[in-house]
């Protein structure tokens, strides 16, 4: 079966401007980066604090949002401390920028660490909170109208973490070396914009990484168990686009196309993950956070090594994801060795010892990994101890 086939976008319908209001007001399409001035002073915006991370402050889009903001009216600042994997100590210099410009509007832009920045900044900015009072698992704080989040507007400039429509954020809590999810539930974007040409710069590793990133996306939300439809449609059409134009990205780093497509199969990952995620999520949070490693890259590696693990059983879903991938052969463990070629193809290194995650911290993992929120959707239970196995068997060979 040619996966080409169960894509009912073509070329030329990826390279159009589409709106679409599901989750969120979604602006897609190439070079519509030039309209945030429009959309943010309809938005009512008029000076927002863009956040980004310290890697893309001097990157052109930065300037580019700033000139459009000023050709519409819209004033703005540019706040970029904050880390690829993004710290806990990090956001009160945020919300101290956000008052002192007098913003009232938030527009996160670059990557995922720029973004769960952004929604960082965005929770404390009005009220006197503190931030892990929006750690997911506590009761949520009530926000009075007085203390009214920011407007907020995403702008993805890597085609990875989804983060555009989510309002939940992750961060390293630097004293434990742990990473928690933090979220309000009535604080999300109030636009995301997707421009494919924002991602046409990002070097071949970063592309490979972050794709990666989407794809471990894809496939564990779909499987986490539970009744949810529009999770699974968003999970499996991404597995596809993802599946489709992943592998194109990398080796033609100017397909503007291939680039659309994995926007696009991005966000719907993101969206698909309001179910949950896994186990490899729970593993690379705990890796991340001690080890600072590259999120993307680390899921990637991680992926087969859970995947072995969880599929199992489950010829069902594997079915179902192999046939969104366009595969004839559907059993789990064809899925599991498609998907282990792609990382081959993506130039995915096989092991977490190639990105020096030593050999002595699986048990100091697998107790915090067992504590990630993530960890309590993934399809199969597991102990301490069997996730310490999983993290040897990454450190070690993964695939």
């Amino acid at each position: 079966m040619d996966s080409a086939a169960l894509i009912t976008a073509t070329k030329d319908e990826i390279l159009e401007p589409q709106d679409w209001s599901f989750p969120v007001p979604i602006a897609y399409g190439p070079g519509r980066l030039a309209e945030i001035g429009s959309k943010a002073a309809a938005l009512g915006i008029g000076n927002a604090l863009i956040v980004t991370d310290r890697g893309s402050r001097d990157l052109p889009f930065i300037a580019e949002t700033a000139a459009h903001l000023a050709t519409a009216g819209v004033k703005s600042g540019v706040f970029s401390e904050i880390s690829p994997n993004p710290r806990n100590d990090e956001i009160g210099a945020g919300k101290a920028a956000f008052l002192a410009g007098e913003h009232d509007a938030i527009i996160a832009i670059g990557g995922g660490s720029a973004m769960d920045g952004g929604k960082m900044i965005g929770l404390v900015a009005r009220n006197d909170f503190d931030l892990w009072d929006f750690e997911w698992e506590s009761p949520m704080p009530e926000i009075s109208a007085a203390q009214a989040f920011p407007t907020l507007i995403t702008v993805p400039t890597t085609a990875g973490t989804g983060a555009e429509t989510e309002g939940t954020a992750m961060v390293t809590h630097v004293e434990k070396g742990m990473k928690f999810c933090l979220c309000h539930p009535d604080f999300r974007a109030a636009l995301a914009l997707l421009d494919p040409e924002l991602t046409v710069g990002l070097p071949q590793h970063l592309t490979a990484w972050t794709g990666a990133d989407a794809l471990t996306h894809a496939i564990e939300a779909y499987l986490v168990p539970g009744f949810h439809p529009l999770c699974d449609g968003m999970a499996l059409e991404g597995l596809a686009l993802i599946n489709r134009w992943l592998p194109l990205a990398v080796r033609e780093p100017d397909n503007l196309a291939a680039r659309g497509g994995m926007l696009v199969g991005s966000c719907l990952a993101g969206i698909a993950f309001i179910k949950g995620l896994g186990l490899v999520h729970a593993i690379s949070h705990m890796v991340g956070a001690e080890f600072d490693t590259q999120h993307g890259l680390t899921n990637a590696i991680v992926l087969p090594v859970v995947l072995r693990f969880n599929l199992p059983g489950m010829d069902h879903k594997a079915k179902r994801m192999a046939e969104a991938m366009g595969m004839t052969e559907t059993s789990p463990a064809a899925f599991i060795r498609e998907v282990e070629r792609i990382l081959d193809e993506i130039g995915i290194p096989h092991a977490l010892a190639e990105i020096n995650v030593p050999d002595d911290c699986s048990e100091r993992i697998s107790h915090k990994a067992l504590e990630d929120s993530a960890a309590a959707t993934n399809p199969r239970a597991a102990t301490a101890g069997e996730i310490k196995m999983l993290i040897e068997e990454a450190i070690s060979k993964a695939r």
